[in-house]
């Protein structure tokens, strides 16, 4: 759970909403890393960019192991996603 001020589910519209509709088609819910930036709808959009663009673009690695690496970082990170 955020300890910042986040947009509810039910008080999203327009991009937001979207943004929340497209991570709970994804993984059955709104993840922490949608909700937190949810206020500054810029940041949300240049976050998502990056994401897909690091998790979708060509890198010679296959998904799943960027997946394996992304989890390892978060895991020495201590970071619980």
């Amino acid at each position: 759970m955020a300890w910042i001020r986040t947009v509810p589910e039910g008080e999203a519209g327009g991009m937001l909403k979207r943004y929340y509709d497209a991570s709970k088609d994804r993984r059955g819910f709104v993840s922490n890393t949608t909700s937190i930036m949810s206020i500054r709808e810029n940041h949300l959009r240049a976050n998502q960019s990056l994401f897909v663009s690091l998790m979708e673009g060509d890198s010679g690695l296959s998904r799943i192991e960027k997946e394996m690496i992304a989890v390892r970082v978060s895991g020495v990170n201590g970071c619980f996603y």
